[in-house]
């Protein structure tokens, strides 16, 4: 992580929490409030408005760790600011310095209005935003250049769809050198630069652009209508589907994801892996035995004990750190509960007794669990050894 950037979110953090949720403004002190952080916002209200001030504080509340939020009863100040009473004017060190929302005061609508004009037309991904853009709710333009002249370049190019496509998709460079291992993660070639790709963050779906063809604004402007439009299948990273499940576990792979994992009618325990996680390695004889316990049991026909390669097969999570292990209970798939718990046959085991919609367990011999396991939790923090030897293909995490 770049320490610069780092202490300036902590300074923008602290200088937030010194000021009061909303903060009474007069002519004298707004062009300060304006430079107290990159993103401030400023409502213009008539003191008498009580539903309109009752709005904007309570969205203030909610929003104070992100933003700086002013209020001004001084009709001349919202005159000479080019706005009547009420609205709010946000005000921003980057694109076209303000965005202005003069609707019907409403919470929602304030909130999706602060996160599009806050957010820049092109931004940049890295270490400090990566989060942020994957919480944002809309699909990410991912533009990949290797120099800042080459992503200064693409981004005026595309920036009028970039412009059209407000609110509905975000755009951003990454630098190519630094984070060149994340194209693989959008099935792009980690080789072959600039590139393009759409990633639909909420089903964690992937829309590389052909990387023979050149990044144009007609190009990319086709590709991203069509995006849309609903008329591009997102592209998906597979291995074969296996001719047999040799094993108690069961394999999964991205073309029988939604077969397996997603079947309403069975408690599926699936471990999200990598090949060179030392985590994983340690936990598969474990999870081995776990899963042999439940074939023998009643609750064969019930109870999947499944793993996936999150490296080698697209998978509708955005997984952080491995391994990741999740219960998708029959008649909830749409709420997988996550494991925190210790690698152990036992605590797996009452997880999935706990979380299934069967409440299903299995006896235990003592001498399975004669050893314990680290967290769960520790899921994502790789020993040096095994940070070496992690592909580039996780490199993804450092974002």
């Amino acid at each position: 992580m770049d320490n610069a950037n780092g202490i300036g979110s902590i300074t923008s953090y602290m200088i937030k929490q010194s000021l009061p949720s909303v903060s009474t403004l007069t002519k004298d002190t707004l062009e300060d409030f304006k430079k107290a952080d990159k993103v401030v916002l400023v409502a213009y209200l008539d003191a008498a408005d009580k539903a309109s001030n009752e709005v904007f504080s309570a969205v203030a509340d909610k929003l104070r760790d992100n933003y700086p939020f002013g209020i001004s009863n001084d009709a001349a100040l919202a005159e000479a600011e080019g706005v009547t009473a009420p609205a709010i004017v946000l005000y921003k060190e980057f694109d076209e310095g303000k965005a202005v929302f003069s609707e019907k005061f409403d919470a929602e609508a304030i909130e999706k209005f602060t996160k599009t004009a806050a957010t820049p037309l092109i931004g940049e991904v890295g270490p400090e935003t990566y989060a942020d853009y994957m919480a944002a709710g809309i699909p990410l333009a991912y533009i990949f250049a290797e120099t800042a002249e080459e992503r200064k370049e693409l981004s005026e190019a595309l920036k009028p769809i970039a412009e059209a496509q407000r609110g509905v998709v975000n755009f951003a460079t990454i630098d190519a050198k630094s984070f060149g291992g994340h194209a693989p993660n959008l099935n792009l070639k980690a080789d072959k630069f600039p590139a393009f790709a759409i990633q639909e963050t909420v089903k964690n779906q992937k829309f590389p652009f052909d990387q023979e063809k050149e990044i144009t604004h007609d190009a990319i402007k086709a590709f991203v209508d069509e995006f849309v439009g609903g008329k591009i299948e997102p592209s998906i990273k597979s291995e074969p589907i296996p001719e047999t499940q040799e094993g108690p576990v069961t394999v999964v792979v991205a073309k029988n994801y939604n077969d397996i994992v997603l079947d309403d009618t069975k408690d599926v325990l699936i471990e999200f892996y990598a090949p060179w996680c030392g985590h994983c390695k340690s936990l598969a004889p474990k999870y081995e035995e776990l899963a042999a316990l439940f074939a023998k049991s009643e609750f064969k026909d019930k109870v999947v004990i499944a793993k996936v390669d999150a490296t080698a097969n697209d998978v509708p999570d955005e997984i952080q750190g491995f391994p990741t292990i999740k219960m998708y209970a029959a008649g909830s798939k749409g709420e997988p509960a996550t494991y925190s718990g210790s690698r152990t046959i036992e605590d797996l085991n009452k997880f999935i007794s706990e979380s299934g919609k069967y409440k299903a367990s299995v006896v235990i011999e003592e001498a399975a669990e004669e050893s314990s396991a680290a967290p769960a939790a520790e899921a994502a923090t790789e020993t040096e050894s095994e940070a070496a030897e992690a592909t580039k293909e996780a490199e993804h995490d450092e974002l």
